[in-house]
């Protein structure tokens, strides 16, 4: 979330929203916020294993933990792109959103 932070203006100045969801109660997600400094919204509270479901996401019920899933949605709503980590790597750097959504703009 912080590197999406450090390039938040990039995205606004696109007019391209960022936002993340979280499984976190509201006093974990606060906490999150503000160790990032993050303006941009911050969902909290979801049912890790209902979203996991509905998105394919990846739940570990062992451990009982979402793994990190990213979605880019075109201006329609439409999903244009994902990615789904099962583990510490598989993540969308800012700078990759960027260049991609650039390159489907021409």
């Amino acid at each position: 979330m912080a590197d999406f932070q450090s390039r938040i203006r990039e995205f606004e100045d696109r007019g391209i929203a960022v936002v993340a969801a979280s499984a976190d109660k509201l006093s974990d997600a606060l906490a999150t916020v503000s160790r990032h400094q993050l303006s941009f919204p911050v969902v909290h509270g979801l049912d890790a294993g209902e979203f996991a479901e509905q998105t394919g996401a990846f739940f570990d019920r062992e451990k009982g933990f979402l793994h990190a899933s990213e979605f880019i949605l075109a201006p329609d709503g439409k999903l244009a792109a994902a990615v789904y980590s099962t583990g510490p790597l598989g993540r969308f750097s800012a700078k990759d959103v960027l260049g991609w959504i650039a390159g489907q703009l021409g």
